[in-house]
């Protein structure tokens, strides 16, 4: 298996690189094994007795598939990287304009999670808080997903609803962290 390059030595794209179409649902144990035969065919051990620049390009392209698989095999980072292939690039991003109801929903679940440590069952308020969050996290899924089936679809209002994924997300890293402390 080879890698798509550009003339510059880059990918074309992380979906040309694993050969699979560049839709927002994809299967994800396909995308699995076409990683790990690339890494199996691209790796540096396979190098090591090769010349430098042989060595090298190994170790670059090894790097590539990595990055590229940590991409589309997340629902969001996949989402950002559809996006910024669309020229909507949300990574330094700053904006934090969102739909009212959405901001209400955040703080409501932000108050519940202060409030787990004083709660008389912590780890039981937390899976609640984390039912709730994985509900809307899903919702949020499915909605980008359908978004991204409509070829005439705006991509703003894409982002808008990846912004909110990334919201979502952060907040239940916090969770998770928050279990990790109580346990």
């Amino acid at each position: 298996m080879t890698i798509a390059m550009t003339t510059a030595g880059h990918a074309k794209n992380y979906f040309e690189i694993f050969g699979v179409p560049e839709f927002y649902d994809l299967d994800l144990a396909e995308l699995s094994s076409r990683f790990r035969k690339l890494q199996s065919a691209i790796h540096p051990d396979k190098y090591a007795s090769a010349s430098d620049m042989e060595r090298r390009l190994s170790v670059q392209k090894s790097a590539l598939i990595n990055e590229a698989y940590l991409a589309l095999k997340s629902p969001l980072e996949r989402a950002r990287y559809m996006l910024k292939l669309r020229g909507i690039d949300l990574s330094n991003e700053t904006s934090t304009a969102m739909a009212p109801e959405f901001l209400m929903q955040q703080m409501e679940l932000r108050e519940e999670l202060e409030q787990v440590k004083q709660s008389e069952e912590p780890l039981l308020s937390l899976e609640e808080i984390t039912l709730k969050i994985n509900k809307i996290l899903e919702q949020l899924k499915n909605t980008v997903s359908d978004l991204f089936a409509d070829e005439n679809a705006d991509l703003e209002k894409i982002a808008d609803f990846v912004r909110r994924m990334q919201f979502i997300c952060k907040l239940k890293q916090e969770v998770e962290l928050l279990e990790e402390e109580l346990v």
